[in-house]
């Protein structure tokens, strides 16, 4: 774990926890990934150091202000930057559109998703800002994606809060199984409602044609 990480977190306590969250939640580059944040964050209420649900409380508003500082920037402003200032977006052009189709399509169930996606959820904000999803909409969503989101990786460092030394020299293994598991997990929903929605539309069509 970078020492000075651990700097900050040991002598600032929630502030560090709220500020190295929210920074990296508004696009600040950070290679240190919020994931490992919270989940050394949730071995140290293990260890005594943190109040567990404080730490989720923290990170959870940390990322729900961020979040939504980018969303209501690029619902507000996101056409003009787009026409005046396109060079500005970090991802290309075919890739925002890929997002934005996706994101499109699926509705809530997509921004829940992508905001629980490594690499892409920092760009959920952005896209749904661009594609003028209604804050009602977006705001339940990104709230309940980041209270998911935080409690997931806050109490998996608890968990493995008694293997610590383990962990730290298996970390790369471990994230790759991180994202591994993460991925089935969404993907398992996205069958669920795939097939909830074909069952629906198959019901409608019975009684349209009775």
């Amino acid at each position: 774990m970078p020492e000075h990480i651990v700097y900050y977190l040991t002598n600032w306590g929630y502030v560090a926890i709220f500020l190295l969250v929210f920074l990296q939640e508004i696009g600040m580059p950070n290679p240190f990934p919020n994931e490992l944040l919270l989940i050394f964050s949730g071995y140290l209420s293990f260890k005594g150091v943190f109040f567990l649900p404080f730490v989720i409380l923290t990170a959870l508003s940390a990322d729900f202000i961020g979040t939504n500082i980018l969303y209501f920037l690029f619902y507000n402003t996101g056409t003009f930057i787009m026409k005046k200032k396109p060079g500005w977006f970090p991802l290309s052009s075919g890739t925002m559109d890929r997002l934005s189709t996706k994101i499109s399509r699926g509705g809530v169930l997509s921004i829940y998703v992508f905001r629980l996606t490594p690499f892409t959820r920092g760009y959920t904000s952005v896209i749904a800002g661009l594609l003028q999803v209604k804050p009602k909409v977006f705001l339940p969503v990104s709230l309940i994606s980041g209270l998911t989101w935080a409690t997931f990786y806050v109490v998996i460092g608890k968990l493995i809060g008694p293997f610590w030394n383990v962990f730290t020299q298996n970390i790369d293994s471990f994230g790759n199984y991180m994202v591994t598991v993460l991925v089935i997990i969404i993907c398992t929903f996205l069958l669920i409602y795939m097939f909830r929605k074909k069952g629906k539309n198959k019901i409608n069509a019975v009684i349209n044609n009775s």
